[in-house]
């Protein structure tokens, strides 16, 4: 493993856990085209431009922070879109802080007539799935509150995946 910790440093545990409040920064995605990205991520998904160099990269936001999303095209300029096989990124999740938001966001990908490649309420949370210009796939959804999400007898969260009512979540935009 290249640059990997060694010397003196004790094994992994497998009893560790990751702190509670960890989250995900960002995510950098490779795209083929910046402006065509950011025509889907800026000016559908309403991401704000907070940094940008040329067509190699840009850096998106939301509410100001330095970058939730960053794209280049440094190895994939006018290359082929991403790979639906084999291992690679699934999909980028952006969480919305309300279902309102959420079906707000909806409203913008209809409004843009942007394809969904699909819907589901998974119990804790309700999602839209779609590629990017790209292919890559992008989940936008929000949490129900934790006091909502199905448990099992012994407390596990028992996740699902049920049809979401897209007309009825549009119907809270």
């Amino acid at each position: 493993m290249e640059n990997a910790v060694s010397g003196a440093a004790p094994a992994a545990s497998a009893s560790y856990e990751a702190p509670a409040q960890t989250r995900i920064g960002h995510v950098h995605l490779q795209v083929t085209d910046i402006d065509k990205a950011l025509g889907f991520y800026r000016d559908i998904l309403g991401f704000q431009v907070m940094q940008r160099f040329g067509n190699q990269a840009a850096f998106i936001s939301a509410g100001g922070y330095h970058h939730h999303i960053g794209l280049n095209t440094w190895n994939s300029l006018g290359g082929p879109p991403a790979r639906k096989h084999g291992a690679g990124l699934y999909h980028t999740a952006i969480l919305y802080a309300t279902r309102a938001e959420l079906a707000g966001a909806l409203r913008q990908l209809a409004a843009a007539n942007y394809p969904i490649t699909g819907s589901a309420d998974h119990g804790v949370s309700e999602a839209i799935y779609l590629d990017d210009p790209d292919g890559n796939g992008v989940e936008l959804y929000w949490d129900r509150p934790r006091a909502q999400w199905p448990l099992a007898a012994n407390g596990e969260v028992q996740m699902y995946t049920r049809a979401l009512d897209l007309n009825a979540l549009l119907a809270t935009a």
